[in-house]
């Protein structure tokens, strides 16, 4: 990674960017290859080392990839020297055991066997954890004798106390809870790379290296949430033959860190509104909850031309998963093929899940849909398959805020889909929404679009003038670039309000002139005078956060201006201001003792 003045953030992932294609992997590639006043340090947890990047990333992003399993030594992925490693090893007695490490484990599972939370306990308890491993060997800790006897003791404990509703474990169950904490804890004995910032693409264990930069070097912390992660567990688990205390464990393991992830973050960020009910009620604060919409390139999803096809035809971009219920979709397509035998139904989407495809094929047979219904597999030219289709479809039991139903209504394309998670947010009025798993209901809104031409243009045009309005690829990077300079710089103001100002001061007020000339000339390609007025705006009052987003808006003028040096000495003055302010606090908080919060 070069050398930078840019804004430095630490963006963690688990399971998705760079190695997994999906909704959270496209957003993840839009802020580190568009925002380029930001520099990232990719944290990405995944399941084993051995998995295949899918992206590429920029030279100002570095990568640091922790897995989970597939390795003998906790170590392997970390450019730790031989040497370091056998004197930690060497290091870590009985003695150091019993005396660091198996107080912080005591308290570690209290946290997360209890089926009440602590989250505050719970980060001081990691981040204490975290600098034992920094200097004890991590695998050499968790296989002690002393260890195992500690945890059999704990948990059986737990187990004949009412208070913590625990079934009573067998020997399996002891021996694969406590390797789950070995695996998952493993972030942990990960160094956590400094930064301005840090960004969790999840509440889940991803968080933790944010939590621990918080803890360890104030670093603020912006968390987004596509879905809401403890309820797509508590789905996934439920599909699962666990046993009761395997079951139990699991659930209040991750309920444990996704109240660690709310209580830590200075902002929660979810894709949509829908989201933010879930937050409030499992512990993120709504004063921190700021909605940021997932958005598209408008000028690579262009606006289809007016096409008269043959069949008329619907498309849906899904992979093949339970959660798409594409089952309902090919039941769907046979009602509709009674009103419109020539219909064509084509789903662009890999297979997830081999058993459910298969199922699919079955209904398909027996429906005689294998001419009308086309799995047409993977694609990477996801414009063409909207263009080819006359209506867009989405029939999933779950969702959060989908970026396939807005990339179709960018292209200009009417929308029917299933009313879950935000996608009522996305369409508005711009389409239909129908009960998950009706396909009756589904049949009736495509039949009505494919029937009616002038509808499904009047909806699909109505459709991009909303996407082009609340959910375009600048808005995205606006948001988030805002975000970042306020955490970076401890503004206490929300991003919406960052140029709303108390209309008692008079120097404010200047402020807010300036800079709404300046947004004004920038949007009409008047950079130099947009830049004139920026700088007036920063001088009206220097130290306001709002002044810190127009260093920002200036280098942003720059670029434009295809001035990339006087661009970088824009970010280089925000830098060094941002520098200034987090050292303060620092210090401050040293003297005075060290706020969690």
């Amino acid at each position: 990674m070069r050398k930078t003045k840019n804004l430095t953030v630490l963006l963690s992932t688990e399971g998705t960017y760079p190695f997994h294609e999906g909704g959270v992997s496209t957003w993840c590639d839009i802020l580190v290859k568009k925002l380029n006043m930001v520099d990232y340090h990719l944290y990405s947890v995944v399941t084993n080392p051995f998995i295949i990047q899918k992206f590429h990333l920029p030279e100002s992003t570095s990568l640091l990839k922790v897995p989970l399993w597939g390795t003998e030594e906790p170590s392997e992925h970390l450019p730790t020297p031989f040497s370091q490693i056998y004197l930690q090893k060497k290091q870590t007695t009985k003695h150091h055991i019993e005396a660091l490490f198996i107080p912080l484990f005591k308290d570690l599972l209290d946290e997360v066997i209890n089926p009440v939370k602590n989250p505050e306990k719970f980060g001081e308890t990691i981040v204490q954890l975290y600098r034992y491993f920094q200097v004890y060997e991590y695998k050499e800790t968790f296989k002690s004798e002393v260890t195992w006897d500690t945890y059999k003791k704990i948990v059986l404990n737990f187990a004949k106390n009412p208070d913590y509703k625990l079934t009573q474990p067998d020997i399996y169950g002891l021996i694969q809870s406590l390797g789950w904490v070995y695996r998952f804890m493993n972030i942990i004995n990960t160094p956590v790379p400094r930064s301005n910032v840090s960004h969790s693409s999840a509440s889940a264990f991803c968080g933790i290296p944010c939590v621990i930069s918080k803890l360890e070097y104030k670093t603020p912390y912006i968390l987004t949430e596509h879905g809401v992660y403890v309820r797509e567990q508590y789905l996934s688990l439920s599909k699962r033959n666990l046993s009761s205390f395997l079951n139990i464990f699991l659930i209040r393991f991750i309920h444990s860190i996704n109240t660690l992830n709310y209580h830590y973050a200075d902002q929660v960020s979810p894709v949509c509104h829908y989201n933010t009910r879930w937050e409030s009620k499992l512990g993120a604060a709504r004063e921190h909850i700021e909605v940021i919409y997932n958005g598209v390139d408008k000028n690579v999803f262009i606006e289809a031309e007016k096409v008269e096809r043959l069949n008329p035809t619907v498309v849906s971009v899904a992979r093949i998963d339970p959660i798409k219920d594409i089952i309902s979709l090919i039941k769907c397509a046979a009602i509709v093929k009674r009103y419109i035998p020539n219909v064509k139904f084509i789903v662009h989407g890999s297979v997830s899940v081999q058993e459910y495809y298969e199922e699919c094929l079955v209904l398909r047979k027996k429906l005689d849909l294998e001419e009308t219904f086309i799995f047409a597999g993977h694609t990477t030219n996801m414009v063409a398959a909207y263009h080819s289709g006359d209506v867009i479809a989405l029939s999933s039991i779950s969702e959060a805020f989908p970026y396939s139903v807005v990339e179709a209504m960018m292209t200009g394309k009417p929308v029917v889909a299933t009313n879950v998670g935000g996608i009522g947010e996305a369409l508005g009025e711009c389409g239909y929404l129908v009960t998950p798993r009706d396909s009756e209901a589904f049949a009736n809104a495509i039949t009505t679009l494919l029937k009616d031409q002038n509808l499904r243009r009047s909806m699909g045009r109505d459709a991009r003038n909303r996407a082009l309005k609340y959910f375009t690829l600048e808005k995205v990077l606006d948001r988030h670039l805002k975000s970042y300079i306020k955490l970076a710089t401890q503004a206490n103001e929300k991003i919406s309000d960052l140029n709303e100002v108390p209309s008692s001061s008079n120097e404010v007020n200047f402020q807010k002139l300036y800079s709404e000339k300046g947004y004004a000339l920038l949007a009409n390609g008047f950079y130099l005078e947009a830049i004139g007025q920026f700088r007036l705006a920063i001088k009206a009052d220097p130290q306001t956060p709002a002044a810190f987003v127009y260093y920002s808006e200036i280098a942003k003028a720059y670029y434009h201006l295809g001035d990339s040096e006087k661009a970088r000495r824009e970010m280089e003055r925000l830098q060094k201001s941002i520098s200034t302010i987090q050292d303060v606090s620092i210090s401050e908080s040293n003297i005075g003792g060290g706020g969690r919060r």
